[in-house]
């Protein structure tokens, strides 16, 4: 017996967050991928480079993609089909994402500084490297940050080593575009916490799921315990009514 009301409309509402939590986590994955196996990018795992932000970014990308699939799985399976096991590891997956989520902005914000650093030094590597050797790879790599970040090299305007990297702007555009450690540094310790609100509106997201998928396995059992009810009332209506009238024995005294 399918589920109504409140209950229907939790399973609506996770069919949607399902569907999203996919596409982002193939979004995820299709990056990590691309960036570690496409030719263009695969000769950074085997360049030394200063640090290593660049190889843990990528695979954070593929680990937390897929993690993102393998839940969205659980949770279409247990909303579609109704299953309370499915929805039970959706749950527990869920919220052990949420709690990640949740630390991991009250860390932007609390060591924002350091964070800032490693990305800067992440560009300051790559960016040396690129001015010495010109690496398609390397050339890529530029390409993304800048995109990301809407700068350009060290210089700003008057970057002359990687404007062939920077973002296609028109005249006016190029006039205000800035060096990228500049606008790192700006973003990850002037704009902190917006950046933790960014996680924390992420988790504030996963905990409605939660709450949806509590609300969606209540209603499932309910469900399934309600047509027993229903058929032995209806038993116990149908039975005729017997009236058990008291038998009383009088003693009969016989003449002789």
């Amino acid at each position: 017996m399918g589920v109504d009301g409140c209950g229907q409309m939790c399973k609506c509402i996770l069919i949607l967050f399902n569907v999203i939590f996919a596409i982002v986590g193939f979004a995820m994955v299709g990056l990590g991928l691309g960036l570690r196996l496409s030719s263009e990018t695969r000769g950074l795992f085997d360049i030394e480079l200063k640090t290593q932000e660049f190889v843990i970014f990528v695979v954070v990308l593929i680990v937390l993609g897929s993690l993102m699939l393998i839940i969205s799985i659980f949770g279409f399976h247990g909303a579609c089909n109704e299953n309370l096991s499915s929805l039970g590891i959706f749950a527990i997956l869920l919220a052990i994402m949420a709690g990640v989520e949740i630390g991991a902005g009250v860390l932007v914000f609390m060591r924002s500084k350091e964070v800032s650093e490693r990305i800067i030094n992440l560009y300051a590597s790559v960016y040396a490297q690129f001015v010495n050797t010109h690496d398609p790879s390397l050339a890529t790599t530029l390409r993304i940050i800048h995109e990301a970040f809407d700068c350009c090299g060290v210089g700003g305007l008057l970057e002359p080593f990687v404007r062939e990297t920077c973002p296609n702007k028109d005249f006016f555009g190029t006039l205000t575009t800035s060096a990228c450690p500049a606008v790192i540094l700006n973003l990850f310790q002037d704009k902190a916490p917006l950046i933790m609100g960014f996680f924390l509106t992420t988790a504030a997201l996963m905990i409605i799921a939660l709450v949806c998928s509590s609300l969606l396995k209540k209603a499932i059992k309910e469900a399934s315990v309600s047509p027993y009810v229903l058929l032995t009332t209806s038993i116990y209506n149908a039975s005729p009514a017997v009236t058990v009238y008291p038998t009383f024995t009088m003693p009969i005294e016989v003449e002789t």
